[in-house]
């Protein structure tokens, strides 16, 4: 008898526990009760790196004049951080792929400046930390220099794009290599470059906030590589990913033009897009059968990136300038919801609907 009632008991385990629910809710307790409330604005974003040829990096024109409108005090980007990538190139057999992927060499900036990432990491908060209202044009040089041996490569080209035209030149720990670099990243096509640089130089910010992680990256074991590639192909080849393509491929018909730009984003930031990218993709993935169980690793990987995303702009808003700010993420749409929705989690954070901003 007594082994009928554990056997029944395990039985009925896996169903109590699926029916649980915790009583505690961090959404439902929101605070402060005085002064004001953080607020983050999540702005879905194509990878303009992936865009056709027809895009013209002018038509983003209008978008960033109705960003700018929302006066964001701090802006986040979908980079991983100088800290991390030196954390990362510690560990050669597991995120080789991923330094080479998403890691900017800073050898030519720890040239120039002698400093290498943790020391210029250091030197750029201490600089910042005493920033006057009015710095010189060699303040500024310098302070991209240093952001460049930080591998912080954006919020360098934020202090080149305040500096006058006729300011951007060598000289205060810039040296031709590096004035060569950002050069080139005024224009090349990334929506943490065009976007979020651009509108941070504008808005008077000295920095945007790199906040990707990839520390859950995994090599797949070499056994495994193809399998694990066609597992997760066959998930996406379903009927959410065809007609998810078909929105893509509508929006991106005009790229040149300020009207088209703002479609493609009111399309990427629409409500109804949100189930379509889950059953296309991550949903797809975790029902995907083989034994392995593949598709699952893909979306534990996925979680746990968004999860650390989510902590890092949460860590964000308690820096300058302080608790109560307005914030603007710029991400991969893909991100969007699972930021929305962990970020919606935290008591001292309002999320703002990106829809009215971009009409």
């Amino acid at each position: 008898m007594k082994r009928i009632l554990s056997t029944l008991l395990l039985l009925a385990a896996p169903a109590t526990a699926q029916s649980y629910r915790p009583d505690f809710d961090p959404s439902a307790h929101k605070g402060p009760r005085n002064g004001p409330v953080n607020e983050v604005a999540i702005l879905g974003s194509a990878h303009l790196s992936q865009l056709p040829d027809r895009f013209r990096p002018e038509a983003l024109a209008p978008l960033l004049d109705k960003l700018a409108a929302w006066k964001p005090q701090a802006i986040a980007i979908e980079d991983v951080s100088g800290v991390q990538c030196d954390e990362l190139r510690r560990y050669p057999d597991r995120y080789a792929d991923t330094v080479a992927s998403y890691c900017p060499d800073t050898a030519a900036a720890r040239a120039a400046t002698g400093l290498d990432v943790p020391a210029a990491n250091v030197a750029f908060l201490k600089m910042l930390a005493a920033w006057p209202a009015t710095p010189s044009p060699a303040q500024r040089r310098r302070l991209s220099a240093t952001f460049l041996s930080g591998g912080e490569q954006a919020s360098a080209l934020v202090q080149w794009l305040r500096l006058p035209a006729a300011e951007r030149h060598a000289g205060d720990g810039l040296d031709a290599a590096l004035v060569e670099r950002l050069t080139k990243l005024e224009t090349r096509p990334d929506e943490s470059l065009m976007i979020a640089a651009r509108l941070a130089a504008r808005l008077g910010l000295e920095r945007v906030y790199a906040m990707d992680d990839h520390s859950a990256d995994r090599s797949i074991p070499k056994a495994d590589e193809a399998a694990y590639g066609k597992a997760i192909q066959t998930a996406w080849d379903n009927p959410a990913g065809a007609k998810r393509r078909a929105v893509n491929e509508a929006a991106e018909r005009d790229l040149a033009t300020g009207p088209g730009l703002l479609a493609l984003y009111r399309a990427h930031n629409a409500p109804g897009i949100v189930q379509m990218i889950y059953d296309s993709d991550f949903g797809a993935a975790l029902n995907e059968p083989s034994p392995q169980r593949f598709g699952r690793q893909y979306v534990a990987y996925w979680e746990v990136r968004n999860l650390r995303m989510a902590a890092n702009i949460r860590d964000m808003l308690a820096e300058a300038p302080g608790p109560g700010m307005r914030a603007l993420v710029v991400v991969g749409a893909s991100h969007k919801p699972y930021l929305d929705a962990y970020l919606n989690q935290m008591h001292d954070v309002r999320i703002v609907d990106i829809q009215p901003m971009l009409r």
